[in-house]
């Protein structure tokens, strides 16, 4: 919420690497593999009885007031102002009101409302993020639906937002990216503005981010608004490649939206309706193909398991040098050996062998569901070397594109 929350109250987690949901791109072939499944590896559908509070499993309630954004609200804890109604929302509810005399940093506080936070419970790195929800209205309201990173160390560690609305704005919301030399009003985004000047209050709508090592795509109802990559970041480094934890608040007044004024009428409520994260399944196969650009497979030169063997593009024939085991390690594996940048390289045109099983950064592989396979120690993706498909030509990393030549599918 463009600077840090309660950060004090964050925790360290940890997640191993998950991928983002994306439109595939299958290669032509008479018979194409099976693509990557997409599975779920975090969902609440607030189901429940009324007046229940949050799943404490999934979340936990932070409490306190927050001086760094000059906030108005105090958070409190239990299911004072968070609870389930019943019908699968969670309500957070902000009301007028302080029955516990709660201190705020400009004196008393003057409103109560509630934030919640993953962390600890469930942390993710790369995936399609979503929260359908319905936001309230009003001068000073601030509802957010965002991700820090892990360690949490502001604005070094990351911030993705991937849903703010300001009272002021009823039509609008904002997606933005925060980290280190680009935060607070520096933070890169932009806004997304409901048609035929609708509110977003009076209905819920879904808010959405699709994460990969490379980019980050914002979306409200399924239509993309923003995509970011480094080079938006004018050399600055780009934090969004390690594990990251979901925040949900309700925050009243503060630097950006304002204070509530005469025409704001409270509880004001955020009703979220379900938070859910989409993976791709990397998690391991009985070994098959991978295969790329022109129908053909990735392949072991030779089906040699010597330590430097070149990987390279061939066509299929279904032997065991095409036979490739995606594990839950990170790694890709055939021949009884792992997949392998050369020399640990992590620029443009470093080549892929076969080596022995190091557990080494360069032998870790990220999936997508967007049929990338990425090295995340270089940022880079499996790419055909030149675009070129003929038989035996090497494999090597590169600058993610999107180009057929690093489009992969994985049986």
């Amino acid at each position: 919420m463009n600077s840090p929350r309660l950060l004090r109250r964050c925790l360290l987690a940890v997640l191993s690497a998950a991928l983002v949901t994306a439109a595939a791109v299958v290669p032509a072939q008479a018979d194409p593999p099976t693509a990557v499944a997409a599975v779920t590896t975090f969902s609440d559908t607030f189901d429940g009885p009324a007046g229940a509070a949050v799943d404490s499993s999934k979340w936990q309630v932070e409490t306190g007031d927050n001086v760094n954004n000059h906030e108005r609200q105090y958070y409190t804890s239990g299911n004072n102002n968070a609870k389930l109604d019943g019908q699968g929302n969670l309500v957070i509810t902000a009301r007028r009101e302080n029955p516990g005399n709660y201190q705020c940093w400009y004196g008393r506080c003057e409103y109560t409302s509630a934030r919640m936070n993953t962390s600890g419970k469930f942390t993710g790195t790369y995936g399609h993020v979503e929260a359908r929800m319905k936001i309230p209205r009003g001068q000073g309201m601030w509802p957010a639906f965002w991700m820090l990173g892990t360690p949490v160390n502001w604005p070094d560690s990351g911030e993705i937002d991937i849903m703010e609305n300001v009272g002021f704005e009823p039509s609008t919301v904002h997606g933005t990216i925060h980290g280190p030399g680009y935060s607070g009003s520096g933070g890169i985004g932009a806004g997304y503005t409901l048609p035929g000047g609708q509110a977003f209050a009076d209905a819920f709508h879904t808010f959405a981010i699709d994460w990969a090592p490379d980019s980050i795509s914002w979306s409200v109802d399924g239509t993309v608004y923003q995509r970011r990559t480094p080079a938006d970041l004018g050399g600055r480094t780009w934090v969004f490649n390690k594990p990251f934890f979901m925040i949900l608040n309700l925050a009243v007044g503060g630097y950006w939206p304002g204070d509530p004024d005469g025409s704001t009428s409270f509880p004001q409520q955020l009703v979220v309706d379900e938070v859910k994260v989409t993976t791709s399944d990397s998690s391991g196969s009985t070994g098959g193909p991978i295969t790329g650009l022109a129908g053909k497979c990735v392949d072991v030169a030779g089906a040699s398991a010597a330590n430097g063997t070149p990987v390279q593009l061939y066509d299929c024939n279904g032997t065991t040098a095409q036979r490739w085991t995606v594990s839950s390690d990170g790694t890709i594996r055939a021949l009884g050996k792992c997949l392998d940048v050369t020399g640990n390289g992590t620029a443009d045109g470093s080549t892929l062998q076969l080596w022995d099983c190091t557990g080494g950064p360069n032998q870790k592989w990220a999936v997508s569901a967007a049929h990338d396979i990425v090295n995340p120690q270089a940022n880079k993706c499996l790419d055909v070397t030149g675009n070129n498909s003929a038989n035996g030509t090497r494999l090597q990393i590169w600058t993610c594109s999107g180009g057929a030549n690093q489009k992969w599918s994985v049986s």
